[in-house]
């Protein structure tokens, strides 16, 4: 199994990115998935879920400005992020659940089974 991210970048702020997870070794559409984000030296942030039916939730945080999404064909997971701020600054990093019970506010309600290796976000003010 592998998750493999891509489209970090610089922006600056106001500006859009888009961010990739490619996965292999399972179907995107058999598991929930997530984005999650992490500074150095903090604790890693639950950003946007992906259930399996479909149903995305957000942190409050990214609310209205993110949006995450799967392309089945690709087996491939997206996060749109628009009207970013500095403070979206991070590393991050695509997962996959073992399971979820339920998800509400970018965070399932289960173990994470696998991450990717995370790619860099700056955005500039």
């Amino acid at each position: 199994v592998q998750l493999v991210e891509s489209g970090g970048g610089s922006v600056q702020a106001g500006g859009s990115l888009r961010l990739s997870c490619a996965a292999s070794g399972f179907t995107v559409s058999t598991r929930c998935m997530g984005w999650f984000r992490q500074l150095p030296g903090k604790e890693r942030e639950a950003v946007a879920t992906l259930g399996m039916s479909g149903f995305t939730t957000y942190a409050d945080s990214v609310s209205g400005r993110f949006t995450a999404s799967r392309d089945n064909a690709k087996n491939t997971l997206s996060l749109q992020m628009n009207k970013l701020k500095p403070e979206d600054s991070a590393m991050y990093f695509c997962a996959a659940y073992r399971s979820c019970a339920y998800c509400s506010r970018g965070r399932c309600a289960g173990d994470v089974g696998y991450w990717g290796q995370g790619t860099q976000v700056t955005v500039s003010s």
